[in-house]
């Protein structure tokens, strides 16, 4: 589970992101829900990883039309990842990102 905010050219983000993993088809699902709708997101994001990185899919109403949505998870090291969002209006043949975020652990805050 994490949590999310963030100031973004369309305005204020507050979120939070619950994952889990199916051991059975080795698969994880992300579910997403933030303060505009109060709900986790269905269907959840649902993929797998295989090596250092991870490929989520689902299917989302985006401004009235339906879009395939991918996420790419790139772990460079226990400390460091990358995720990127992309939209695909044609059904997977082309995608365009429209969100990169890296993410480097926060040693101060871990627990002791």
């Amino acid at each position: 589970m994490d949590e999310y905010e963030a100031d973004s050219p369309t305005g204020h983000i507050e979120g939070m992101t619950v994952r889990t993993y199916d051991s059975k088809s080795h698969q994880w699902s992300i579910y997403w829900a933030n303060q505009k709708n109060g709900v986790l997101s269905l269907p959840a994001m649902v993929g797998n990883f295989k090596g250092n990185r991870g490929e989520l899919f689902d299917q989302e109403d985006f401004n009235g039309r339906m879009v395939f949505v991918r996420y790419i998870w790139t772990v460079t090291s226990a400390d460091i990842t990358r995720w990127e969002q992309a939209f695909s209006a044609d059904g997977g043949t082309t995608w365009e990102t429209n969100w990169i975020m890296n993410a480097t652990r926060d040693k101060t805050r871990e627990e002791k």
